[in-house]
């Protein structure tokens, strides 16, 4: 497989989406441990939930960086999903009564937001370029 023969520039998109989503998991994965390390960890529930998505988002980082079949790629979808409705939720109906405002902790509170969000939008990215590669039915009369 190279260039030449236009299979290896196919295979460079895939593994450059693959590390663009380990990345930005790992980066949101980053910032919830350091934010358990730093004092999240003594809030009841909502510590042990920092942990958990911080464990959860570095185990699918990683493998996302070997292969990702669609249900890998599914659970980084959740993983960054379940983060992003943590803290909507942490900022309107509380999560076990414990609340937070607006952007804060800064920077980490946006910083999380903006990589749970490209995690999203490089996953779509992804899914809609493997749809379109699909091959088309032939029509059934």
């Amino acid at each position: 497989m190279n260039a030449r023969n236009g299979l290896g520039s196919v295979m460079r998109p895939a593994f450059a989406t693959r590390l663009a989503v380990a990345a930005t998991l790992a980066g949101s994965g980053y910032i919830h441990a350091r934010l358990y390390l730093t004092g999240y960890r003594f809030i009841h529930v909502v510590g042990a939930l920092f942990l958990l998505q911080a464990v959860a988002a570095f185990a699918v980082a990683a493998l996302v960086l070997f292969t990702a079949p669609a249900l890998l790629r599914a659970a980084a979808a959740g993983v960054a999903l379940g983060a992003l409705a943590g803290f909507a939720a942490s900022r309107t109906i509380g999560v076990f009564g414990f609340t937070e405002h607006g952007l804060q902790p800064a920077p980490q509170a946006l910083l999380s937001l903006l990589l749970e969000a490209g995690t999203l939008l490089l996953l779509a990215a992804w899914q809609a370029a493997a749809w379109a590669r699909r091959p088309v039915a032939p029509d059934v009369l």
